[in-house]
């Protein structure tokens, strides 16, 4: 089969496209012959060697859309010929890739290839981000940090459609603004102000939930405008930096700070991903939830893709198209 592989940590050079044997599947396990995959931040982390080691040679990729070509076994509730998005754990920048029973599901016609390619990471982070970890109630307000990206635009609709009151978005430059507000936010700021601007808006009580996947100083400053029993979602550090917080601005105000790794659970509790599957594949389904596509590139290639992506030049979702 054709995948993209790696042989080395390193920049968008190391990604190469070649002809790989076809994966093995064991009891438990589908083969999916992938139509898309996305570039999600991780596959950065992944290729130049920040999120631990390799064993080469290395396919990357995080999440697909596919049909089902062949079961393992031990497989009770998959069978050829479903179409399905999946978490695989063999990478999904290939022609086929293996996932497990419990990291595959089946997705309706309804739902487009594009679509199904964008959702799966986005999608069930921003649930588990909103409804799990952030406990968000109906009437609440929230800021998401990086709105113009897959996850931030992914989050802006799901906070709106399980009830906030008031979704706010911060972005790196103006360019992106509206793609923040095209996804439904509120009120769009720059890193810069977003602190003044969004305690201005509250009349200083702050919103009850941030989702930060920036780290360093926009930690810092989003707990300084997070209100009373609010709950920051610490969720990645895109920014590179460190943030410290003052444990005494924690105990007296109720104010949580919680981390969360959609890796981890896929890897460690992969059973918590049921709920945010019967979440969130409905709403793609009817249209309610709609991905914001940035580009599209042949799995050819992925070079540029990542480029694109660690130059910041992208809004929305990367997608790879994996049949040219």
């Amino acid at each position: 089969m054709k995948a993209v592989i790696i042989e080395k940590f390193g920049g968008p050079e190391v990604l190469q496209y070649k002809e790989v044997p076809d994966p093995s599947l064991s009891s438990h396990d589908v083969l999916i012959r992938v139509s898309k995959t996305s570039v999600n931040y991780a596959d950065i982390k992944n290729r130049n060697g920040n999120k631990g080691k390799g064993h080469f040679p290395l396919i990357l990729g995080l999440d697909l859309v596919g049909t089902i070509v062949k079961v393992g076994e031990g497989v009770d509730n998959l069978e050829i010929g479903q179409r399905v998005i999946a978490f695989p754990k063999t990478g999904s920048y290939a022609e086929y890739a293996v996932a497990t029973e419990q990291l595959t599901f089946p997705i309706p016609d309804t739902i487009s290839d594009e679509v199904a390619a964008a959702s799966p990471i986005v999608t069930f982070l921003s649930y588990m981000l909103l409804k799990d970890v952030g406990r968000l109630i109906k009437g609440e307000t929230v800021l998401i940090h990086s709105a113009a990206g897959g996850v931030g635009t992914t989050a802006i609709q799901l906070a709106k459609l399980l009830g906030a009151k008031m979704v706010i978005g911060t972005v790196g430059n103006r360019q992106k603004m509206d793609v923040a507000r095209n996804a439904g936010a509120d009120y769009v700021f720059t890193y810069d102000q977003f602190r003044k601007n969004t305690l201005e808006l509250t009349n200083g009580f702050g919103v009850d939930v941030i989702l930060d996947s920036m780290s360093g100083k926009v930690s810092e400053e989003s707990l300084e405008c997070l209100a009373e029993y609010g709950r920051l979602v610490h969720f990645g550090n895109s920014s590179g930096g460190v943030g410290t917080f003052n444990t005494k601005a924690l105990h007296a105000s109720c104010r949580s700070v919680l981390g969360f790794s959609l890796g981890n659970t896929r890897k460690k509790r992969p059973h918590l991903l049921i709920e945010a599957a019967a979440g969130v594949i409905p709403l793609l389904a009817n249209g309610d939830l709609k991905m914001v596509i940035g580009a599209e590139y042949p799995l050819s290639k992925v070079a540029e893709a990542h480029q694109a992506i660690e130059n910041r030049e992208h809004t929305g979702k990367i997608l790879i198209d994996v049949t040219r």
